[in-house]
């Protein structure tokens, strides 16, 4: 496949895929779409979070930026009927300490001219990632107390007012509570993000693997059950997606391992599928890698292998950011057996030596938004969706 951009031509891998657009920004770690509006978060600041009018996705016009101080920023995205929300999360070691981390909210019915609502403080060093299902926002902060990220639910019925309603964390981590803390020989125990469905949690947690927690009594989130494949497999884990409808007759969660951070050296990291139709005993039923990256067990560099899943999809099509390897299909159908539907292998941005897709979504269309953490958010078609 050959297309022209910006003056240069470019050959590009692609299978059931193609670019049909391009934002030129810096890059980033997540991007939503609500209503005709692309929202980006970047990765580096100053630049934070850029609103881009995706009405004609071919023809992608940036809107407005939102900036963030130096020390801090604001990677991670959320929006839903003109409600954006926005992490602040501590970015190296200079800049204003008083920015603070946690959640800023914006009203965005204006999106030329998004108004500050509030902002939602926590301690230390913020909030990493989340779920917000248009109410509740289901987050990953660090807190007074707290050693590591734990998992807290925010109320933001009334944005102006943001109320927590309830949290979790492992036995452990709450040290300003006088509990004992038993991994000063592992790593720190870090909640990545909460995804939920229905009355329940599915929470990645890093090397310290997935929670599901029951949340039919949101103020007080129990635990169903827990399981870890780290330091067997010692890449961290960074997602865990649940899939609405049965598969094959099976109840079923995609987790998603990320390819940094890892205990040792090792191939790359991979996807998961797990049964948890008895949500107590989940069970690993498959795998998913790119194929050629599971080839003889050799350790590979960093952020060549998984990242994240799309945390919005349509039937059995999963569309993953697979840093080094671009945009993969993964149709779970079959979950025994996941396969690779179509494929998006993006040019590496200037002055990088490879592509780092970071994060991915959809829109209501089925066009696909794939951002680079280093610069650029490609728009691609596809047949699959």
């Amino acid at each position: 496949m050959e297309f022209q951009q910006q003056g240069r031509m470019h050959l590009v891998s692609a299978f059931n895929t193609k670019q049909i657009g391009h934002v030129d920004c810096p890059g980033g770690g997540q991007v939503w779409v609500d209503g005709n509006i692309l929202y980006i978060g970047h990765m580096r600041p100053p630049s934070g979070t850029t609103l881009v009018d995706i009405s004609d996705p071919r023809n992608p016009r940036k809107i407005t930026t939102i900036d963030v101080p130096p020390g801090w920023h604001s990677h991670k995205v959320r929006a839903k009927d003109g409600l954006m929300i926005i992490n602040h999360e501590r970015f190296g070691d200079a800049g204003p300490a008083d920015f603070g981390g946690g959640l800023a909210l914006y009203d965005t019915t204006k999106p030329a001219q998004p108004k500050l609502i509030s902002k939602w403080i926590t301690g230390g060093k913020g909030v990493h990632r989340y779920d917000f299902d248009g109410r509740y926002a289901y987050i990953s902060p660090t807190a007074d107390g707290y050693v590591g990220n734990i998992v807290m639910i925010l109320d933001l019925i009334d944005p102006a007012k943001p109320v927590e309603v309830g949290r979790w964390w492992i036995p452990g981590q709450w040290t300003g509570g006088g509990e004992e803390y038993p991994w000063h020989d592992y790593v720190t125990p870090r909640c990545h993000h909460p995804l939920r469905m229905g009355d329940r949690l599915y929470v990645s947690y890093w090397h310290h693997g997935l929670f599901i927690l029951d949340i039919s009594d949101i103020t007080k989130p129990k635990l169903v059950s827990h399981v870890n494949s780290s330091p067997s497999f010692p890449h961290p884990t960074h997602t865990c997606l649940p899939i609405p409808q049965p598969l094959k007759g099976r109840n079923i969660m995609v987790v998603a391992d990320e390819d940094v951070a890892k205990l040792r050296p090792s191939p790359p990291a991979f996807t998961w599928i797990y049964d948890i139709t008895d949500e107590t005993n989940p069970l690993p039923i498959s795998t998913f890698q790119v194929p050629g990256l599971d080839t003889d067990g050799s350790p590979q560099p960093q952020m060549t292998g998984c990242h994240q899943p799309s945390e919005r999809f349509n039937g059995t099509v999963i569309p993953f950011a697979w840093f080094a390897q671009g945009l993969r299909l993964v149709d779970i159908a079959d979950p025994f057996a996941p396969k690779e539907v179509g494929h998006f292998m993006p040019d590496a941005p200037e002055g990088a030596e490879r592509s780092s897709s970071n994060d991915v979504t959809i829109d209501d269309r089925g066009i696909v938004y794939l951002i680079d953490r280093i610069r650029g958010v490609d728009i691609i078609e596809t047949s699959v969706l």
